[in-house]
């Protein structure tokens, strides 16, 4: 297995799990294993469905009866449990986080700090649209949406504007030549923290990571058991926010209702009302996780 990644908050993940050894669960972020293999290493007559949409992390596939890779993104969650004939599942696991196997990978085009690369940032590599496309054919005011949506970026206005001036001359192919045109619109001292925001707006985009988190969320609560864990480990303030939402009210808006008595009605019970975030020596050790929040809840 190459390293992919070190896997986030491991323990604090397994724990949340609360595993029991002949349950069914399921990793919707497999990616490097790490957190798979922990589960299955508590299982005795259990499984463990492992998802991932990315032809790479293949390789990272156990030898383990136990064991079940499915090769799809995790907005089709139901589907495939169904093929499965799954009907319930004990745990999810979810790690939204990119992994370091994608931004150390200069040929996918995923981090700025590879300027040879292709714009791409697909997880699927033989699937949909590309940066480069999104960039290269979207309108002005779409582009904008996306900078300021999914970015959260001042100047999306500013920053769409120039881009589709410059694309009139030559198409934005690579990351060098995105680099070349948006850099101007940022400032020394906030450069890196923008120019991220920018390519974190860009990926949410051609992979729609948020519109497939709130598909595999619905179908979550729908395939848990009562009991069932739902562990999500989050990375930046708009899947946080959903996911918080989601797990206090039962819908992305957070908004509660409540029943003829004026108690609140929510499908799930907090486990941590504190969000969990790596300790210091696991930043250190790991930064990866520097950003990382990890919300844990059960199905009433």
């Amino acid at each position: 297995m190459s390293e992919y990644h070190i896997p986030v908050l491991l323990h604090a993940c397994i724990d949340g799990l609360d595993i029991k050894p002949e349950g069914i669960y399921v990793d919707v972020t497999f990616g490097g294993g790490g957190h798979s293999r922990e589960i299955i290493s508590h299982l005795t007559t259990g499984k463990l469905y492992g998802f991932d949409q990315d032809e790479d992390a293949e390789q990272n596939i156990p030898e383990d009866p136990h064991f079940v890779f499915v090769r799809s993104n995790f907005r089709y969650l139901s589907n495939f449990l169904r093929y499965y004939d799954v009907d319930q599942v004990d745990g999810i696991l979810a790690d939204l986080g990119v992994s370091s196997h994608h931004f150390d990978n200069s040929e996918r085009g995923f981090s700025f700090r590879f300027e040879e690369g292709n714009l791409d940032m697909r997880m699927n590599k033989k699937a949909g649209m590309t940066a480069a496309d999104v960039v290269n054919t979207y309108s002005e005011e779409n582009l904008a949406n996306v900078f300021y949506k999914y970015g959260e970026l001042k100047n999306s206005r500013r920053l769409a504007s120039g881009l589709v001036k410059c694309r009139e001359t030559t198409p934005v192919t690579t990351v060098a030549s995105f680099l070349e045109i948006i850099k101007p619109f940022f400032g020394r001292e906030k450069e890196k923290k923008d120019l991220a925001r920018v390519f974190q707006a860009l990926r949410i985009e051609v992979n729609q990571e948020m519109t497939a988190l709130e598909l595999m969320l619905q179908q979550a609560l729908k395939v848990l058991k009562p009991g069932g864990r739902l562990v999500v480990m989050t990375y930046h303030s708009l899947e946080d926010r959903l996911v918080k939402n989601f797990m206090k009210t039962g819908n992305f808006e957070g908004k509660s209702e409540q029943d003829f008595y004026g108690n609140f009605q929510t499908p799930f019970r907090l486990i941590n009302n504190k969000v969990i975030v790596p300790d210091e020596e696991e930043q250190e050790r790991n930064p990866r996780s520097r950003s990382a929040k990890l919300r844990i809840a059960e199905k009433k």
